[in-house]
């Protein structure tokens, strides 16, 4: 073998490992705390654990939450010193924190790239949706219709689709920007959504059937120094609560600052949050994972979040 061709390889091999991307960092380790936290602003910790919980559902029984961790399905008896029991979700094994309970409480729905149901006591996943990537956030109350965040051609916007997805999918909101959050109110009228249309993130909502064209329809509901996410209706329409990062901050990471603040509804109206009388219930450590889905208690004086805390810097 000559000194040529052996230092032409090893150049090679230099100019090809110098054009392969950087390997992502691993995330750091953290300790979740799956907490509920009621209207004055207690604490309550149900379960510690020195591993990554995100995004709990309270079920409408009240009997148990449901979380995602290390790609399963979890639930967790609300009790302190429970201990989340895995569920069986089939060959889908990247369920990640965009996830639900039907209103009867019979069915999950799980996001994994497509979204897709499954018996609440486990089983054999449906798949609903047929376009990458998908993202759960709202069932509606009469159980029928998913709503959802997906990016197609380049945007993210609004969808919904039929819960047995036997319909194609409905877009929404069509505005340039990113929609996300999708969350109805009890009632079923409205969807509730953040968005960075405005420049910052803000929580808007629109009529359950859409924005309509340019989306006219779509009323900004927030508009302060915090970038508010994932606003969700208690089950009584009569609060709020949404996680709201520092101004500027680009998306919903994880590992951040944040506060979860309530809002009330106005009294006389046609659910209308009111924006005059926003209330921080709690500064954390927290972001993504804290309370990305609905996480209200049936009776609507707790929800569940999770806050963290690294284990390694």
């Amino acid at each position: 073998m000559s000194l040529r061709f052996i230092a032409t390889t090893v150049l090679a091999a230099v100019a090809a490992s110098a054009q392969q991307p950087a390997p992502r960092p691993a995330p750091p380790k953290v300790r979740s705390y799956i907490a509920t936290l009621d209207l004055k602003g207690k604490e309550t910790i149900i379960h510690t654990a020195d591993k990554l919980f995100e995004a709990p559902n309270w079920s409408p029984d009240g009997k148990y939450l449901l979380l995602n961790s290390g790609g399963k399905l979890w639930k967790l008896a609300v009790k302190p010193g429970s201990t989340p029991e895995a569920v069986d979700s089939g060959d889908i094994s990247r369920v990640n924190n965009d996830h639900g309970i039907s209103p009867d409480g019979k069915m999950f729905v799980i996001s994994a790239g497509q979204m897709y149901t499954l018996p609440s006591t486990g089983g054999k996943p449906k798949q609903v949706t047929n376009a990458t990537p998908s993202y759960y956030h709202g069932w509606s109350p009469d159980g029928r219709t998913l709503a959802y965040c997906a990016q197609r051609n380049g945007n993210f916007d609004i969808y919904t689709i039929p819960t047995d997805g036997a319909g194609e999918e409905t877009r929404l909101t069509s505005a340039v920007g990113y929609d996300d959050g999708p969350d109805y109110s009890p009632d079923g009228k409205w969807i509730y959504f953040n968005s960075d249309r405005s420049g910052s993130w803000d929580i808007w909502r629109m009529p359950s059937s859409g924005a309509g064209p340019d989306d006219a329809r779509a009323e900004r509901m927030t508009s302060d120094d915090m970038e508010d996410w994932f606003l969700h209706p208690a089950p009584n329409a009569k609060w709020y609560v949404m996680i709201s990062f520092p101004k500027g901050t680009k998306g919903h990471p994880a590992n951040q600052n944040v506060q979860l603040r309530l809002m009330p509804a106005i009294p006389v109206g046609d659910g209308r949050p009111d924006v005059k009388n926003i209330r921080v219930l709690k500064s954390l450590f927290g972001g993504q994972g804290t309370i990305n889905v609905n996480s209200w208690a049936p009776d609507s004086k707790r929800f569940a979040f999770v806050r963290y805390e690294l284990l390694e810097k």
